[in-house]
Parts: structure tokens; sequence; C-alpha cells
């Protein structure tokens, strides 16, 4: 069975020899170390000798706004979660019509698509990141987003109207324009922190949750299998993210309050788990031997609708690629 069929029949709930099996993305500085490490030149030569099952494509890059503007500003690369926003002081829907919203004009998927389309036998997943959460954090500050909730809420709900339709329609397109050469669509929206959810359920039920189900919905719709990227200690909404639609959850979190395998196997058979080899203590400072142990516990407890990957995608360069080794190595092993 080839990478992309298996990885398919998994999110599918139908058998499989083995669990599928995902490096992630790592750091570009974690890239050299690989390499070296692996003796290969290329980026792809370790993804193919660590036997990667997952190619992910985010479309985001084909956005190409008049004079070199990007989609939407983001202060907090600049200045933290903090920093205030485009519309932190916002007081009226009308101001938020008069904002220069990016369109769909503007993108071109041309080399999104060229990257897929050199993926080979693996599972293919890719659409536009659809980051509308962390997005709405941006235009409005990340606390004025969650004060607006309760003193502004029209104000709230009109502007991720216009985000969420930015995203929806260019996904559309790039689902068009894609074809059958995606197999899944993999969007990110971090609900947690390393507590817990970053709002209240019921603020979640309002804000958030209708506009994430316009997207489900159309990955579906577009036969995509929907696989969602959400850090943190989100158990708390795991019910409703299944209810919404989502096929497969990343990347399980491991040391985040209640995200350990033995507490999420409640969910067993209602989604697949993605992830959660913990990347904060057992990857950095754990040997190789307790990688391997560690992914055996993983796997008798979640799968087999299991694909083993880091409980973050992007390893650092604090990764010993022994035990990225390590963790692929355990994964391949076929289910005993």
């Amino acid at each position: 069975m080839d990478s992309r069929t298996l990885i398919r029949e998994l999110i599918a709930g139908r058998p499989t020899p083995r669990c599928g099996f995902w490096m992630g993305n790592p750091d570009p500085k974690t890239w050299p170390l690989l390499r070296e490490y692996f003796g290969v030149a290329t980026d792809d030569e370790v993804r193919r000798l660590l036997g990667d099952d997952l190619v992910w494509v985010m479309a985001d890059g084909g956005y190409h706004g008049p004079d070199g503007r990007p989609a939407f500003p983001n202060p907090r690369k600049r200045e933290g979660l903090a920093a205030p926003g485009v519309f932190s002081d916002c007081e009226s829907v009308a101001e938020v019509a008069a904002y220069p919203w990016p369109e769909l004009k503007d993108l071109d998927f041309t080399e999104q698509l060229a990257a897929v389309r050199r993926t080979g036998d693996c599972y293919r997943a890719s659409g536009m990141w659809c980051p509308f959460f962390h997005l709405l954090g941006d235009l409005f500050g990340m606390e004025e987003y969650f004060v607006k909730m309760y003193t502004q809420p029209e104000v709230v709900k009109a502007v991720t109207r216009r985000v969420v339709d930015f995203y929806l329609a260019g996904t559309e397109k790039f689902f068009r324009e894609a074809g059958d050469e995606v197999d899944g669509f993999f969007f990110g929206n971090d609900f947690g922190t390393q507590q817990d959810i970053m709002i209240s359920p019921e603020c979640f039920q309002e804000f958030v949750f209708p506009y994430f189900k316009e997207f489900t919905d159309l990955g579906h719709a577009f036969g995509k299998q929907v696989l969602l990227h959400s850090c943190g200690a989100i158990v708390k909404v795991i019910p409703d993210l299944i209810r919404l639609g989502v096929d497969a959850l990343h990347p399980l979190q491991a040391r985040a309050a209640h995200m350990e395998a033995e507490n999420l196997r409640q969910f067993q058979g209602k989604l697949t788990y993605f992830g959660n080899i913990d990347t904060q203590d057992l990857l950095v400072n754990g040997t190789p031997e307790e990688v391997k142990a560690d992914v055996r516990r993983v796997k008798a407890l979640l799968g087999p609708r299991l694909i083993v990957s880091p409980s973050h995608e992007a390893l650092l360069p604090n990764v010993p690629p022994a035990n990225v080794q390590a963790m692929a190595e355990e994964a391949h092993l076929p289910w005993t």
C-alpha cells in the first residue's frame, strides 16, 4: 500500500498495515543538521529516508497584493501578542466595511499547484491555512479581540466575516484548480494555551464555531478529508471539533493539560489522531530507545487511526536527528 492510499484509508477509518508517519515541518535551522546527519544534499532526500507518508503544501503564498501588501498585517511578529491591531479602536461596522480587504483576484496558486504535483505517492495535505482565529487576534490585538466579544460583538462578527469570506473564496478557488491532486484540507487555528482553551466555551460557540464549520463543510464539499491543526490544551472542545466535521486532529500537544494519549483515547473511533510524540521534552532530551518506547505506547493507546508525528511540527535544532530517526523507524513497524 503506497503512502497516499495508506493515509487516505487510515483517516477514513479503514484497516491499514501500519500507522502513518509525518516528520513535521522542521525549522529552517534544523534542516542543515538533518541533511548532515543523513549524508544527503536535499530536504526531500531526508523525507524519503525517514519514510514520510504526507506532504504539506500551504497555499497562502499565492497571495500577491498591490504594492507587495500582505493579505493581513501581522503586528505580533514585531511587538508580540499584545500589540494593538488595525481594529483596536474600531467602533462601528461601517469602519470595517471601509478597510482595504484582500481580493480574490490577487491570488495565484501556480507555484503551490506545481508543488502539490511534485509529491509522488505521498498523501497531499493542502489548502489555504485559514487561521482566522489568529488573524482576529492580530487585527484587534489579542486582548482587545477577546474584550470586544463582550463589548462590541457586532464589530467582531463583521471583521470575522470579512476574513473568513476571503479564505473561503480563496480555498474554493484553489480546490477547483487542484482537482483530485489534493487529498486533505489541512488548516490551522490554535485554540489552546498550555493549560486550557483561550476563551470560554460560550464564546467559541458564538464567535468561532459557526465560521469554523463553513471551512469543514467546504473541504467535504470538494471531497477532501479535513485535518485541523490546533496546538494547546483543547480537550474541552474536541467533541465540538468532531461534531463540526474534523476528520484528523493535529498536533496533539502531549504535555499540554489533559492532552496525553491516555486521556485522548476517549475520542477513539471518532477521528484520526495526528501527532502526540512530545517535542517539549522527550524528543529534545530522550534517548532513541526512549523515543521508540513512547511511539509504541502512543500506537497502543491511539491506534489504529493514528499518524505518528511530533507534538509540534516545527522541529527545532535542539531535537537530535537520531531521535527523529527513531520516531520514524518505530512508526513504520507493522501493527502487532
